[in-house]
């Protein structure tokens, strides 16, 4: 069985194609080919791609995407033909697609397609490597009293069925003072000679403080020049809230992991996300699911052996997915590259800056967010005196304001402008929200 693929073990047990049906299959590819992407031209243009209700102003979109008409369309396409022949299809384009999907967030991120594993959620993602990491006794794991509860639960649960150390630390006193240096300073003395992964989240949705991860990974690598290859610290980060928002290059960042959903400000297909690694980093990591990637499996068919390939390849969870949504991923990265990275920052800076401040000057609210756009991304969470967090959500929702409550022990009302917004919807906002206090 030396000379049979996963495909061709297919044929060969009767689960793939005849040739009449291949023949239909090529004519259903080619007839699939997307349009080309015209390219931006206005905000408008843009926020009409979306089927989000006009009676509402959506500033809540971070929670999960609308499908932009891209997207919207590859899900369909790919949805009608797996419905139509489901095996057909699936072998005709599993391949291709998830190739195309890795090379498109590859091309976005500034990185190699080798090094990322596909995912359904942040959550998957940090649940797949934090419970997968090779820690040697006596090594700990460093995080955060600010994290997400997918952190904290997958780094207790990892240390529940390991006996891993897992330590956390606050980043700053308060959040009226804080600042990078006061970040950084606290990172580098939270880390001991011990300390072998830290783990942090790059925007957080408690409060919209933005990290600066950059200077983070400085001091983690000034740190690591004085450690043995066995002893670096890894550097891991949960950047959901900066994916599709931020200007970046994970060669210029610094981290070792990005792990993040693909289903909220990068506009994917819901169910989607990533986990990108540094090849250096990626040995810490061991997979918990076996991969369907065929060349695994090739290998499995061939000596039953699954090494040697990349790690992101064994981190892919295999089984089968909502082909039609994932197939669809790389029209999201496609999307953003059309308008162009810098654009979309620039974008959300100036509504969050505009919501920001407006809140800001209104006696009654305490903003909870940091105004410096460096401290900060596209959530602003904020309270109204004397007005519960839901009852101000709720009473905004009657205006036909969406926003959200955090969900953490403390909690704040949210509001998070997005490409999908344009500044007359910030100022009808900010008007809602003033005359809260006089209703």
């Amino acid at each position: 069985m030396n000379d049979i693929g996963r495909r061709g073990f297919l044929v060969r047990t009767g689960l793939a194609l005849g040739a009449a049906v291949l023949a239909g299959a090529s004519g259903r590819a080619a007839a699939d080919q997307q349009p080309p992407q015209s390219g931006f031209k206005s905000w408008d243009d843009l926020r009409a791609q979306f089927p989000l209700s006009p009676q509402l102003i959506h500033l809540a979109a971070f929670f999960l995407a609308s499908h932009p008409t891209p997207v919207r369309q590859a899900i369909e396409r790919h949805r009608a033909g797996l419905d139509s022949d489901p095996i057909g299809y699936w072998y005709e384009h599993e391949e291709k697609q998830e190739a195309q999907v890795l090379q498109a967030a590859a091309d976005y991120l500034g990185a190699q397609p080798t090094d990322i594993a596909l995912t359904d959620s942040t959550t998957m993602g940090l649940g797949l490597l934090y419970g997968g990491l090779q820690l040697r006794a006596g090594q700990e794991i460093l995080t955060t009293i600010h994290d997400h509860y997918s952190t904290e639960t997958s780094l207790r649960l990892r240390a529940e069925h390991t006996g891993a150390k897992v330590r956390q630390i606050p980043l700053y006193r308060a959040l009226k003072s804080v600042s990078r240096d006061e970040i950084i300073d606290s990172l580098r003395k939270g880390i001991l000679p011990t300390t072998r992964i830290v783990a942090v989240t790059w925007v957080h949705s408690s409060t919209g403080l933005k990290l600066p991860i950059h200077e983070m990974a400085q001091a983690i690598q000034a740190i690591n020049r004085s450690r043995a290859e066995q002893d670096r610290v890894i550097f891991c980060v949960d950047g959901v809230h900066a994916l599709g928002v931020e200007d970046f290059r994970l060669s210029e960042l610094g981290c070792d992991f990005l792990i993040a959903g693909t289903h909220k400000w990068m506009f994917g297909p819901r169910g989607t996300g990533l986990v990108w690694g540094n090849p250096q980093a990626w040995p810490v990591a061991q997979p918990t699911i076996p991969t369907f990637d065929t060349q695994a499996f090739d290998q499995w068919l061939k000596n039953g052996s699954t090494h040697g390939l990349p790690q992101a390849i064994y981190m892919t969870p295999g089984g089968f997915h909502s082909f039609e949504h994932r197939w669809a991923l790389d029209e999201a990265f496609t999307f953003h590259q059309s308008i162009g990275k810098a654009k979309v920052t620039k974008r959300i800076y100036e509504l969050n800056q505009q919501l920001k401040q407006g809140l800001a000057a209104m006696p009654h609210i305490t903003l909870h967010t940091p105004l410096s756009q460096d401290l900060s991304a596209g959530i602003v969470c904020f309270e109204v005196a004397g007005m519960a967090p839901r009852t101000v959500v709720e009473k905004l929702r009657h205006r036909g304001i969406v926003g959200s409550v955090t969900p953490y022990a403390t909690q704040y009302a949210r509001l998070a402008p997005s490409l999908l917004n344009s500044p007359r919807e910030i100022e009808n906002t900010l008007v809602e929200i003033k005359n809260l206090y006089s209703s």
